[in-house]
């Protein structure tokens, strides 16, 4: 054998040997993205006054002067449905809402006294 039928032997099986196919390529690994519950965010009732759900954390602020007129924590129960318990710091009062996630933009929620009220994401 030849060096030149040799060298090209040798480079036919190096090609050979680097081609795998696809079906045994390894594949990537998924990214996991850690996401907060459906309901972090900005929320806005009928007067204007805007809730934010952030990570465990709730607040409610007034939309002329960014006064903060409640805070306090909330608790996923299910995908859907999440706790609030909050001080009101115009009240000076404590309670509980129940809220449920109807669609990705409306969360109807109640208070522990029966009050109804509805939110609508904002941005």
């Amino acid at each position: 054998m030849n060096f030149k039928t040799g060298a090209a032997l040798a480079l036919a099986a190096i090609a050979a040997s680097s081609c795998v196919p696809a079906s045994q390529s390894p594949r990537p690994m998924p990214v996991a993205v850690s996401q907060g519950p459906a309901v972090d965010g900005r929320w806005i009732d009928k007067n204007g006054i805007v809730s934010t759900f952030q990570t465990g954390a709730f607040s409610t602020r007034s939309t002329d002067t960014n006064t903060l007129l409640a805070s306090g924590t909330y608790v996923t129960i299910s995908p859907t449905l999440y706790e609030i318990n909050m001080t009101s710091l115009v009240r000076n009062t404590q309670s509980r809402v129940n809220c449920a996630l109807i669609s990705p933009s409306q969360l109807n929620c109640t208070t522990d006294t029966n009050s109804q009220f509805t939110l609508t994401r904002h941005g």
